[in-house]
């Protein structure tokens, strides 16, 4: 006669539950779907919004380029066979895209704060990366709906060729992964709105404005080449250019290698943040 098994009267949802909390350290029965709704809810926030969201910096994108464009067409030369139409183009697309992808993970994470449901997102048995990766990647998402809008308005004024399509998608979602991940930073450490302002407009928008957006570095005295080189925003714009005209001030090897770097330091620290609950849960 057979020993009777013992039963486990536990329903499945409890065999399969893990402690809540904002790093879960045990499987997770269904890998990946609180991720994925994250990463939704993160998409959904901005599509909702679209004409804020993309169709804006769209717009001021334009305004820069009929201002810039108008005015110094034919006076300013960067690269011999570029037009400087052609040449702003990339420089503002990029420009518009590292600064909506950090808009969009610091906003969110700090309305979030503010209106009182982060803790519904803390709750969840989710783990520092899902978090960390559902934000980011929703960041370059809407960086690069920006960056389409603009270049498709773009057209309408000049006709920027594709040298390099690789190098253009590289910088681009690298780019936006540094702002969304510097996005994700601000948005834990700011606690108020005015600190939020002030990390943008002291640290971000200087470091877009100055990176070679509206010139070549080339054309700055000696003393500012160097700083801008300092600049790692630089680097990324730079790049984003090559892949346009196959040209640039830097190696797109070099260029390729700082804003990898700087991608790998912001997320090492994103997520040690994250991974000790800075803020958040203390």
């Amino acid at each position: 006669m057979s020993a009777v098994q013992p039963t486990d009267r536990r329903t499945e949802a409890e065999q399969g539950a893990r402690p809540a909390g904002f790093i879960g350290l045990q499987p997770n029965l269904n890998a990946g779907s609180g991720f994925l709704t994250l990463f939704y809810k993160e998409m959904l926030r901005f599509w909702k919004v679209g004409f804020q969201t993309v169709a804006a910096p769209v717009v001021t994108a334009v305004l820069y380029l009929l201002i810039f464009a108008h005015v110094l067409e034919g006076r300013v030369t960067v690269y011999e066979t570029v037009p400087y139409t052609a040449f702003l183009i990339p420089g503002l697309m990029m420009m518009s895209m590292l600064q909506n992808a950090f808009a969009n993970s610091s906003s969110s994470l700090m309305q979030s704060r503010v209106t009182g449901n982060l803790v519904f997102m803390l709750l969840p048995p989710l783990t520092h990366w899902e978090f960390f990766w559902a934000y980011v990647l929703a960041a370059i998402v809407r960086a690069l709906f920006v960056g389409l809008g603009i270049y498709a308005v773009s057209l309408f004024f000049a006709e920027p060729r594709f040298a390099e399509p690789l190098w253009m998608l590289v910088f681009a979602v690298l780019g936006s992964g540094i702002m969304g991940v510097l996005g994700l930073i601000a948005g834990i450490w700011a606690e108020k709105f005015d600190q939020m302002a002030a990390f943008q407009n002291f640290l971000i928008v200087p470091a877009t404005f100055l990176s070679g957006v509206f010139y070549s570095v080339h054309s700055l005295p000696p003393f500012w080449q160097a700083v801008s080189h300092w600049n790692p925003i630089f680097y990324t714009i730079d790049g984003f250019r090559y892949g346009f005209f196959g040209v640039a001030d830097v190696s797109p090897w070099h260029s390729l290698a700082v804003v990898a770097g700087t991608f790998v330091l912001v997320a090492s620290f994103a997520l040690r943040l994250l991974s000790t609950g800075y803020k958040l849960r203390y």
